[in-house]
């Protein structure tokens, strides 16, 4: 299963307000392990970076100015992520902005159903803790220590750590003796006692064959393990 772990920059909360993107990062997952394939990509967002958001990724306008706007980098963007699910973290946000994005440069919209969102997951596995990426790290012990301000591909690649752990760690198949009811409980399944049968199985070799291992191991002199 191909997997598509995703964060953006953008210049402030509402694509209808005039704000865009200034940055993708992705990390692409094969079956939850990393495949090493990123994507990332700086983007003029043809308008004035406000100093808020600014203070939060530090991508200001003379950064921004030689970068390309949304619309020639959109189609390499699609290729990238192809029909994998997306792993976001607060997935509406981005959503909305990339479908805005994506419909001013006049090509198909994501659906709401490509993405993951892990804040979700977060929420219900742990209800009523922090369940920002910083408090996740720090949940999972997972080394955030580079994240000075919000980049998106640092933020996609931390994110793909977090997200392996919220689904059960770095081998989230392997699961023991456990299960989840409705009520979203860890459950530990009971362990069936073994069973004695109640008559032995007869041998399965017969005496010639027997008497033959018996040879076998005679002609191997006294210091065969078998014999001791």
């Amino acid at each position: 299963m191909r997997e598509i772990v995703l964060d953006t920059e953008t210049t402030g909360f509402e694509p209808n307000e005039g704000h865009r993107i200034v940055e993708i990062g992705a990390v692409e997952l094969w079956n939850h392990l990393p495949t090493g394939k990123t994507y990332h990509q700086y983007i003029n967002p043809e308008r004035p970076m406000p100093q808020e958001a600014f203070n939060v990724h530090g991508l200001g306008d003379e950064f921004l100015a030689d970068k390309p706007a949304f619309a020639s980098i959109a189609q390499d963007f699609l290729d990238f992520i192809g029909d994998a699910q997306l792993v976001i973290h607060n997935a509406s946000f981005d959503m909305k902005f990339l479908n805005a994005e994506l419909s001013w440069a006049n090509k198909p919209t994501l659906p709401t159903e490509q993405a993951l969102d892990t804040l979700a997951i977060a929420r219900r596995k742990f209800p009523g803790s922090p369940a920002s990426l910083d408090s996740l790290c720090r949940r999972f012990g997972v080394d955030n220590s580079m994240r000075e301000k919000h980049g998106a591909l640092l933020d996609s690649e931390i994110l793909a750590e977090v997200y392996l752990e919220l689904i059960g760690g770095k081998q989230p198949d392997l699961v023991l003796s456990q299960n989840k009811d409705d009520t979203n409980r860890d459950v530990v399944r009971p362990v069936t006692p073994t069973r004695s049968r109640p008559q032995a199985l007869p041998p399965r070799i017969t005496e010639a064959e027997r008497a033959a291992h018996h040879d076998f191991i005679a002609e191997m002199g006294s210091n065969a393990i078998w014999i001791k």
